[in-house]
């Protein structure tokens, strides 16, 4: 297979990434470098390069960053993947169909991908792949005909106005490279898109309320960039407050809630098992299928309202019963005991055990994780994977999902946990910050924190703040348990998220941050610049307390007896 997606020209040197590569957080939107500490390419240029990748990975914002690379001039010539894609992809088509910026990305078969992997340079038109030794024919036909309804084929025609025809478009360019052979309905969306990752994600969101948008469905917002009441008085600069704040407003002007969390599933009413929705926000998309049952492809930043505008959505992915089968099956060692710090590393284990596929984690039958557990569970996974969705056994509601025929078996060991530990704890022991809340605190992390400070104080030097949605801060106020974290010197903020978060809100004279969030530990060194610490609840509140990480491997991970292994 040697497909086009996006057809465009482009020439230049090819650059080989062995794992997929998450553009938010992971590249610097100004000038296209890569910033992910954890990854290969981390320090290398994309901008101007044929970039081949196994898939994309991580937030769904990425393709807002793509787009702002290709109106600042600095991204890639081209994005060619192996298995399917549709982050980058959709920034890809936007900064095209929308804004005049072509950037070509393919999708090559295994064998055409190998080869292409060995040329040093590369020049694509919409019909030819070259290098100095071979061509290769592409076709832009989708490997299914799509069959559109009468209302789909209106909204098509401009029957509803040019805003849904835009939005249609999309869905429809996006549904052709997937394979997709219809649309759904969808009865709820979650916008992402509304991160000011650039100016790019607010000139689309602006362009699309000028035509008139309105969203068809109830559509909640993820975590703005600012917390939107109160960022003048925190001292955001008003060349970053004010567009982050109007990016939220057009989205509010466009219908939809302004939620602003990054953890939806914590809202009253949460979707149901087997119900079709259409939620952006990595660690949302996962959630919603593993543990709540519920159904929803990842979908990328901009597509997500095109699709509140329509409430129509590919029917492709993990929305079809045979792509939520696992394919691969993880068996866990657990440790004799832990503590719930082990739930982000198995996510991220769990991910780069399964970079490219829905996993099957057994062994932990007998853990009984809790809600905030699974949360961390998913959203670090999120993180490594580019998979929707993960299985756990005897935990997550289709668990019970034969893995298909060709699934194969791999272990995550305690000697696995001690090296992401480790990884997650390569700063020094002096702590200046303690950030909770990646994803957004709930009420019961809220009341464990309370509980675990017990009426201590922070130290003078060490920041902790936590930042949660707007019905979790309601509740935490009416119990008081706010007031008792502000007594202590906890910042409690909503709106935003650690992975939006800019300066002055974090603290400036930061050197070394401390959480217990295995997406914010991953992510943090790129987003922040600042050294990373990591542990549980407990072991963050004692660092907040005493302004002191501690050095040594905790006793549970210490330990070399497993009950499983």
């Amino acid at each position: 297979m040697a497909q086009i997606i996006v057809p465009a020209e482009a020439q230049g040197a090819v650059l080989v990434s062995s794992e997929g590569l998450s553009f938010w957080g992971g590249v610097d939107p100004a000038d296209g470098k890569v910033i992910d500490a954890h990854h290969p390419l981390c320090g290398q240029s994309l901008a101007g390069k044929i970039v081949l990748m196994p898939t994309s990975r991580g937030s769904c914002t990425g393709s807002g960053v793509l787009l702002e690379l290709a109106l600042n001039g600095h991204a890639p010539a081209a994005l060619v993947f192996r298995e399917a894609e549709d982050i980058l992809t959709l920034g890809a088509l936007i900064a095209g169909k929308m804004f005049d910026k072509p950037l070509a990305v393919l999708r090559l078969g295994a064998k055409d991908y190998d080869l292409l992997a060995k040329a040093r340079s590369a020049r694509i038109t919409p019909e030819m792949l070259s290098t100095d030794e071979w061509d290769l024919p592409l076709s832009d036909r989708p490997a299914r005909d799509l069959h559109l309804t009468a209302e789909d084929q209106a909204m098509l025609g401009g029957a509803h106005g040019p805003a849904v025809q835009l939005a249609m478009e999309i869905i429809c360019t996006m549904a052709r490279g997937q394979g997709a052979e219809r649309l759904v309905d969808v009865t709820r969306v979650h916008i992402d898109g509304c991160i000011y990752a650039s100016p790019a994600n607010l000139l689309f969101a602006q362009t699309m309320a000028d035509m008139g948008s309105q969203v068809r469905v109830p559509t909640t917002m993820n975590a703005i960039s600012v917390d939107h009441g109160n960022w003048r008085a925190q001292g955001v600069p008003p060349n970053f407050g004010l567009p982050a704040s109007r990016l939220a407003d057009a989205y509010v002007t466009m219908g939809a809630r302004p939620s602003f969390t990054c953890a939806p599933y914590q809202l009253p009413a949460p979707p149901e098992r087997g119900e079709f929705i259409a939620w952006s926000e990595s660690n949302a998309v996962i959630y919603a299928n593993s543990v709540l049952g519920a159904r929803t492809v990842k979908h990328p930043d901009f597509l997500d309202l095109c699709i509140a505008l329509t409430a129509r959505a590919p029917l492709s992915g993990v929305y079809l019963d045979d792509h939520r089968a696992p394919r691969r099956v993880i068996d866990v060692a657990l440790p004799a005991q832990y503590n719930e710090a082990i739930w982000p590393m198995l996510g991220w284990l769990a991910g780069q055990a399964a970079p490219d596929r829905i996993p099957l984690l057994r062994g932990l039958e007998t853990a009984a994780p809790n809600e905030d557990d699974l949360k961390a569970l998913c959203a670090a996974f999120g993180t490594t994977s580019a998979a929707p969705m993960l299985h756990v056994a005897g935990v997550t509601p289709e668990a019970d999902l034969p893995p298909v025929a060709e699934a194969d078996t791999l272990r995550i060991t305690p000697q696995d946990l001690r090296r992401v530990w480790r990884q997650f704890n390569a700063g020094p022991a002096q702590v200046d910050l303690v950030a909770f809340g990646s994803p957004h605190f709930s009420l019961a992390e809220c009341r464990a924190l309370d509980a675990a400070l017990a009426g201590r104080k922070r130290h003078p030097d060490t920041a902790v703040i936590v930042t949660l949605g707007h019905d979790t801060l309601t509740a935490a106020r009416d119990d008081g348990t706010v007031a008792r974290l502000e007594a202590a010197g906890v910042q409690v903020v909503p709106d935003i998220c650690w992975c939006s978060i800019s300066e002055p809100v974090f603290p400036p004279s930061t050197k070394v941050l401390m959480t217990n969030s295995g997406k914010y530990a991953h992510y943090a060194p790129g987003l922040s610049g600042r050294a990373v610490r990591f542990g549980s609840i407990a072991d963050c509140v004692k660092a907040a307390v005493t302004g002191q990480a501690g050095e040594a491997l905790p006793t549970w991970l210490a330990a070399k007896e497993t009950n499983n292994a």
